[in-house]
């Protein structure tokens, strides 16, 4: 799974995995060597639960590594941290800068401006993305960016439009119109993360629409938590007709329990896994009908760990190149 794209921004409604999914994709990009860059930009530190490491600071620090010696760094991105070091590097306001920040400024300017915010945000994205050695090679192979949810994406990311009524000349705009360039570019990508379920899929195809309309390169949607079901579609569609006399009769050649109440409870969860099937594969179908490829990762029932993001790389590694 080669990092053809330089810049992948998972994004999704709350509560389908959205973080998990953004480390499993830096896992699977960190092949061969590979360094990769896993950022998160909405303060929750949900990388250093997954990875279980103390709180990330504002600086880029290994969490992961593959087992043929990729490695995955790890930066949670503070927009009050950013702007200081943009202060810095633009302007020189290195101890003036921190004397703004003591009295408050910073601060205010971040609230009371959002669209400055995110500019802090994507600039430090950006300016990772465009890092380079003193040899000239990318100080990153990719850059992954755990992003907010789907609801407020495009708005995230089309910085142009958050600042235009902030400043439409000077540096604040300059930076802007080149991030920009980079976010709409080939070398970006804004992949969607969802379960099969009916509003996180309708979400999904809102946010889809909404990315278009920006023109912000679509990538993947990764359908996460998918239920596997140990009862065939043929098994599933003649549930309806089985009685619980037929399930007791069953339960008995097996030495089991063959009472009432058993079988008809038996019966009872064979038709409710029956439904749950029929609605994945209802909002499977609408998923299918878009002009997007779509993976699937399994539902797991223990608790998502370091394990399971390195599981989850191999299937999303395998699927992509597929």
């Amino acid at each position: 799974m080669a990092p053809r794209k330089r810049l992948h921004i998972v994004t999704g409604k709350g509560g389908t995995g959205k973080t998990t999914v953004a480390a499993s994709l830096a896992m699977a990009l960190a092949r061969e060597g590979r360094h990769i860059l896993l950022c998160e930009v909405e303060g929750r530190q949900g990388i250093a639960q997954l990875f279980d490491v103390p709180p990330l600071p504002y600086e880029e620090r290994t969490v992961a590594v593959s087992p043929d010696g990729g490695q995955v760094y790890a930066l949670a991105i503070d927009a009050e941290a950013a702007l200081l070091e943009y202060l810095a590097m633009f302007y020189r306001l290195g101890r003036a800068g921190k004397a703004l920040d003591r009295f408050g400024v910073i601060d205010f300017a971040t609230t009371i401006a959002p669209g400055v915010r995110d500019v802090l945000l994507t600039g430090k994205v950006y300016e990772a993305v465009r890092r380079r050695r003193n040899d000239g090679e990318f100080v990153y192979d990719a850059v992954v960016v755990d992003a907010p949810p789907t609801g407020r994406i495009a708005r995230f990311l089309n910085v142009n439009s958050e600042v235009a009524g902030l400043a439409k000349v000077g540096p604040i705009r300059k930076q802007a119109d080149s991030i920009m360039t980079l976010l709409r570019s080939k070398r970006t990508a804004v992949h969607l993360v969802t379960v099969l379920e009916e509003m996180p899929v309708q979400e999904t195809l809102d946010g889809i629409g909404e990315l278009r309309e920006a023109e912000l390169p679509v990538g993947r949607v990764i359908a996460n938590r998918v239920r596997r079901s140990p009862l065939t579609a043929a098994a599933r569609e003649r549930l309806g007709d089985v009685e619980p006399a037929a399930v007791a009769k069953v339960l008995a050649s097996e030495g089991l329990p063959d009472d009432d109440s058993t079988s008809a409870a038996l019966l009872a969860e064979g038709v409710a896994e029956a439904k749950r099937q029929h609605l994945q594969d209802e909002q499977r179908g609408i998923l299918a009908g878009i002009d997007q490829r779509v993976h699937e990762l399994p539902l797991i029932t223990d608790v998502v760990d370091l394990a399971a993001v390195y599981d989850f790389a191999g299937l999303l590694r395998r699927q992509w190149n597929a």
